[in-house]
């Protein structure tokens, strides 16, 4: 159980302090755990998020003493480290998007569904969704569902996926130009919010 200093504290306070007593580290874990775990099922189904989800908790533990302590938010590494871990997971990624394509039951969305009628809508578009979610290059679908899925900023993505603002900017674009010749669908149909502008 966490004490009310270690709920204040940053994600870098609890991981230094975790550095010289372990058991600090589970504070992590109760932050983030539930938001990765959704993140993964819906990208992999549930069979594989719990395996990937404490292979994630698990290598963050382990390269604990190697993070970044400037950074407050641990949010994007164990984002990262679960989108590589992810990477093993590509043919299970895949045939999840298959499966959504058939069904049209997003697994993580599905216990909210109530009304019928709006299941059969939403399920036919999440099955074209998903059919086009499953023909992007994976730099391309990792990016734009960090930040449609995860919840990320582009900032925040960059971070997870080691790479420049701009290069998540660029794959973010392409996927959406790309989703939106295969739904054939208009700008206003696809959305992924926009990283504000920041003069």
């Amino acid at each position: 159980m966490s004490t009310a200093s270690e709920e204040d504290a940053d994600d870098a306070s609890v991981i230094r302090r975790s550095r010289q007593e372990p058991e600090a580290f589970a504070e992590v874990f109760r932050r983030y755990a539930p938001d990765i775990k959704r993140y993964v099922i819906r990208r992999l189904g549930a069979d594989a998020a719990e395996d990937v989800v404490a292979e994630t908790f698990l290598a963050a533990f382990r390269q604990r003493d190697r993070y970044d302590l400037a950074r407050p938010n641990a949010r994007p590494w164990l984002y990262g480290i679960a989108t590589n871990l992810m990477g093993r997971h590509v043919r299970a990624e895949v045939r999840q998007l298959r499966v959504l394509e058939r069904m049209g039951t997003d697994p993580v969305m599905e216990p909210f569904t109530e009304r019928s009628d709006e299941r059969l809508s939403a399920g036919a578009s999440a099955r074209a969704l998903a059919r086009a979610l499953a023909a992007l290059p994976r730099g391309h679908r990792d990016a734009l569902l960090l930040v449609a899925w995860g919840d990320l900023s582009y900032a925040e993505a960059a971070q997870a996926l080691d790479v420049r603002v701009g290069t998540v900017r660029s794959r973010i674009n392409r996927a959406r130009h790309r989703l939106r010749r295969h739904l054939g669908a208009t700008e206003s149909n696809i959305y992924v919010r926009e990283e504000p502008v920041h003069e």
